[in-house]
């Protein structure tokens, strides 16, 4: 199958070809592509070298998928073209998540729900998808009414230069800045622009996207999003309201039944999930799991997961091999 990259000189778009190999994606020919400046580096994929073409010069070759990492600028602009010569898109950038002739896609969630005439497909935000991956199993079993999640999400999520930022204030040293504020002994309540509503961009992404991906408006959503001075890995405290009660271990079986979860939580032994632990991991993390005692048929959670991998490049791959399964490329 010919794969196409793009955007895979960046942090994404790199991880997305090592998720690539690690899962034996069947990929007989690469086509990493990049913005002209990038053109003709050389990238390693399978001990193999490719050269980097435009997204002009990929379309010409015809790739079978092209799993989009470029911003959304570059996915309004080249992700149709691309559809236009039958190629089918899996598009990481937040351009088509909301547009409603467009699906949002987390395999595990509502996997089911794409077809042949899918073209272009969205993957989700990274802090939504680790989120909606917990509550479908309980989302089935008990209805959920509300959820209210606080976030405190990793410096990778803002790419190279906010990881570079915190190296140098780690390191005492000056250099190029992604924030307003210091990030390194600091947290950064904001998370994108903010909107007329006092909410952060990031925010709203994780109330209209869970409701889209759930397939529910009826669940009402809250969200804080918060950047800390961690180097891979975004956390989430999670609190749930049900419209039905539930037993405790109930639940906890319910999350351990579900595809794509890893249950670490004993307290007893100080076991639950930490960004260190999700670092180069697939799959989403739950821990700190407990009745909210101030209200009936809530419960509270902790939820980890790497949000370069899950959170965005190996959901995109697991949307393909999806598609691959299904025979819709």
């Amino acid at each position: 199958m010919k794969v196409a990259v793009v955007g895979a000189t960046g942090l994404v778009g790199s991880e997305m070809l090592t998720v690539l190999a690690e899962r034996n994606f069947p990929v007989s020919e690469l086509i990493p592509v990049a913005s002209e400046r990038s053109k003709g580096k050389e990238i390693d994929f399978k001990g193999k070298k490719y050269k980097v073409v435009t997204p002009t010069e990929a379309i010409a070759l015809k790739p079978d998928v092209a799993l989009f990492s470029a911003g959304g600028s570059t996915s309004t602009e080249f992700a149709p073209l691309f559809a236009e010569a039958g190629i089918t898109v899996i598009d990481n950038s937040s351009a088509w998540r909301m547009d409603p002739s467009k699906k949002l896609i987390v395999p595990e969630v509502n996997g089911d729900v794409l077809e042949a005439s899918d073209k272009i497909i969205a993957n989700p935000n990274c802090s939504t998808i680790q989120m909606v991956v917990v509550m479908k199993p309980l989302h089935e079993k008990y209805k959920i009414k509300r959820v209210v999640v606080s976030t405190y999400q990793s410096v990778t999520g803002t790419g190279v230069k906010a990881v570079d930022q915190l190296m140098n204030e780690r390191a005492g040293k000056d250099g190029e800045k992604a924030y307003p504020y210091q990030i390194d002994l600091n947290v950064i309540p904001h998370i994108d622009v903010f909107q007329d509503n006092g909410y952060t961009k990031e925010e709203m992404k994780m109330i209209q996207e869970t409701n889209k991906i759930m397939g529910d408006d009826s669940i009402k959503v809250t969200a804080t999003t918060v950047r800390i001075p961690v180097v891979g890995g975004h956390s989430e405290s999670v609190n749930i309201e049900f419209e039905n009660d539930f037993d405790l271990a109930e639940l906890r079986a319910a999350l351990e039944g579900q595809e794509g979860i890893i249950v670490v939580d004993n307290p007893a032994k100080l076991e639950y999930p930490m960004p260190k632990d999700a670092h180069g991991k697939d799959e989403v993390f739950v821990g700190r799991i407990r009745r909210d005692e101030s209200q009936a048929n809530t419960v509270n959670l902790w939820i980890v997961a790497d949000n370069l991998r899950k959170g965005a490049a190996t959901n995109a791959v697991q949307v393909a091999e999806l598609l691959q399964r299904k025979g819709l490329i």
